[in-house]
């Protein structure tokens, strides 16, 4: 895995949304996963790993798994793979564990210093979206998150669905997430690009490879980068340029979980800015905030660039961070020193109805065009 010392709160994975490999539509998830191979392989390479969330092969049969990893074998970062429901047709997740090695599927890793939990969702269910998670499960993240907590680890969390999809147990799921201050979890299923806020958690969810409807049918992956605890995602369709900027501190105000901390609203004084770069470029890494003179940053940890800059007033900055053509904008909520913000109790935690919505910057149209919402019928 990647080692940042000089970050090393800091973690960041490329993920490639729900594969849904299948001979009847020709195999359209084999050459785009073969592309996106590709294209991690020659830019993302600082990356830690690479996530499948789910929904592998459509109809779960060892044909299908082959074209899988197939298309996957000349990949140099680590596999982390999650099953889906439809993994889990014929009643049983034989096919899956039987393509994908013990090491690529884990219950639980510690990778760049985080506390990654895989939540199996699906094998405790009647197949089809009937998303369950045994008591086995329950305990045992309950389990992770303690250690998480007592090694000072921060948690992430990777599942095929929202909790709010599960047939039972979803709001208790959530709100251990909550409890725990997991900063991502991050889910597959949707078919479209979505990030949920339910006041206390940040869910993500990456468009699928084979069955898209929005974005023209594009495929491509999410870039989902945790430094010190603030999450940032951005989606980039297959073939876009590089290199691949990101803001990773401070977060946008839309990701804002916890706004007491000066990390996630700052005050008016010195503001820290780091991004992340991934591929490489010889033009220099710039910030600039609200329109004003660009500032050179400094590079610190392969791939990490930081600059110092004063934030005057409060209210929401944008700040921008560039190089070359290749940039990230982050909207900032700066609130006086005196200022607390009130919130109230958890309302369904974990549940699609805490969609941020539209986010062009972030690859996020908001239309939730997929089988599971408002799309069409796969």
């Amino acid at each position: 895995m990647t080692t940042t010392s000089a970050f090393s709160s800091s973690i960041a994975w490329i993920h490639v949304g729900d594969l849904h490999m299948d001979e009847a539509d020709g195999w359209a998830a084999r050459p785009r996963l073969a592309a996106l191979v590709r294209e991690i392989n020659a830019h993302a390479g600082l990356a830690d790993f690479v996530y499948l969330p789910g929904d592998n092969a459509n109809h779960a049969t060892p044909a299908q798994y082959a074209a899988i990893t197939e298309a996957l074998a000349p990949l140099r970062l680590p596999l982390r793979v999650v099953a889906g429901d439809h993994d889990f047709e014929g009643g049983s997740l034989a096919a899956f564990e039987a393509a994908f090695a013990p090491e690529q599927r884990p219950e639980a890793e510690v990778i760049a210093g985080h506390r990654c939990i895989f939540v199996d969702v699906v094998s405790a269910g009647a197949g089809g979206p009937d998303f369950r998670f045994t008591s086995h499960h329950r305990h045992r993240i309950a389990r992770e998150l303690a250690l998480a907590e007592a090694a000072g680890q921060l948690p992430l969390v990777f599942m095929h669905c929202y909790p709010g999809d599960l047939a039972v147990g979803g709001d208790e799921l959530a709100r251990l997430f909550a409890d725990a201050r997991v900063p991502f979890v991050d889910t597959g299923h949707t078919h479209y690009n979505e990030l949920l806020n339910d006041g206390a958690v940040i869910y993500g969810a990456t468009r699928s490879t084979a069955q898209i409807e929005e974005g023209g049918g594009a495929p491509g992956f999410s870039v989902v980068c945790v430094h010190e605890g603030l999450p940032s995602w951005r989606f980039r369709p297959l073939g876009a340029d590089w290199p691949h900027v990101q803001i990773v501190s401070p977060c946008d105000l839309r990701l804002v979980t916890r706004p007491v901390q000066a990390r996630q609203v700052p005050r008016p004084g010195p503001l820290r800015v780091v991004a992340r770069r991934f591929g490489k470029s010889d033009a220099p890494m710039l910030a600039a905030l609200d329109g004003g003179a660009p500032v050179a940053m400094e590079a610190g940890a392969p791939g990490f660039w930081r600059a110092s800059m004063v934030v005057e007033t409060p209210g929401v900055h944008r700040l921008v961070v560039s190089c070359g053509e290749a940039q990230d904008v982050v909207e900032v909520l700066v609130r006086a020193a005196d200022g607390v913000p009130k919130r109230g109790p958890l309302v369904v935690p974990g549940h699609a109805c805490h969609a941020i919505g539209a986010w062009p910057a972030a690859g996020i149209d908001g239309l939730q065009l997929g089988p599971n919402r408002n799309g069409g019928d796969w």
